[in-house]
């Protein structure tokens, strides 16, 4: 008879630092019978923080719910927060986007070849663009007009898909809408955004051509979980790439695009793999 196939587990950890917190977590999950099969820790000098997270796989019939009871003392003790998921149950997620693709077409290949291990739940968009390309994967593709008149009738749909689907992730795949502070702040460590690094100087429309017209010589990306102050949120990811004075400004639009949609999937794909612990303004990510 074949033994049923067990699911590693994660357990991430934020708490004071204080000496002898790997020792107690190590002895905690020796007692429950578990092997440590990947771990990673850092601490924060200037918050006194620290952030652990553990791959490790249980003995049969060990899931999540009993791993947490048995290491219930270990967090009271060193007053830690902790999470403990199985890796087989992948987030649900919901992208959003706007006109532009770019971004919502790279990560649906990803998802489709497996690089991204989620549930893809819908993609929401405020314009019609993307239903085909969408719905052609199977997705269902949910139509959310809004302007300044219904955000907040949008929103309150928006919020009620979220939770009727259980969904553990939003990304603002060039979703060019802001969401308002009252969402952000529900959903604070749940939205993940992207946009080009050329932030602050160059607001607004077409940000690359005005870019290409002061002659920049680096365009990058950030990616960041969506907080109520606009584009400030805790960094997950950033890259950048060099440019030169040949480059027409579409040429440069081209450049942004590929960055930026490498950067937001490795930001998703963090994510996904419980690698990012927010500690305070910041993120700890495990890469």
């Amino acid at each position: 008879m074949t033994s049923p196939t067990v699911s590693d587990l994660i357990l991430t950890i934020s708490c004071p630092d204080r000496k002898g917190i790997v020792g107690a977590v190590g002895n905690s999950i020796t007692a429950q019978d578990c092997n440590i099969v990947e771990s990673a820790q850092f601490f924060d000098a200037k918050s006194g923080g620290f952030f652990m997270r553990i791959r490790l796989t249980p003995p049969n019939g060990h899931g999540t719910d009993n791993f947490a009871r048995g290491f219930e003392p270990v967090a009271t003790a060193y007053d830690m927060a902790f999470q403990v998921t199985d890796v087989s149950e992948k987030p649900r997620v919901i992208i959003m986007v706007s006109k532009t693709g770019h971004c919502l077409n790279d990560l649906l290949y990803r998802w489709q070849v497996g690089q991204l291990p989620m549930h893809l739940v819908a993609v929401v968009s405020n314009h019609e663009t993307w239903r085909k390309r969408v719905e052609s994967e199977g997705i269902p593709f949910i139509y959310m007009p809004v302007d300044k008149e219904t955000k907040t009738q949008q929103e309150a749909q928006l919020e009620e898909l979220i939770e009727r689907e259980s969904v553990d992730l939003v990304v603002l795949a060039r979703y060019m809408q802001v969401l308002s502070d009252g969402l952000s702040r529900r959903l604070e460590g749940r939205v993940i955004n992207i946009h080009h690094s050329f932030l602050p100087s160059f607001k607004g429309a077409r940000p690359y051509h005005r870019a290409h017209d002061r002659g920049v010589k680096l365009i990058g990306a950030t990616a960041h979980y969506a907080t109520p102050e606009l584009d400030e949120g805790p960094i997950i990811e950033q890259d950048v790439i060099r440019v030169d004075h040949a480059m027409t400004s579409d040429q440069l639009v081209t450049a942004g695009r590929d960055v930026e949609s490498r950067v937001l999937a490795r930001a998703v794909l963090y994510h996904l793999e419980r690698r990012i612990l927010i500690n305070g303004q910041k993120t700890v990510v495990f890469s």
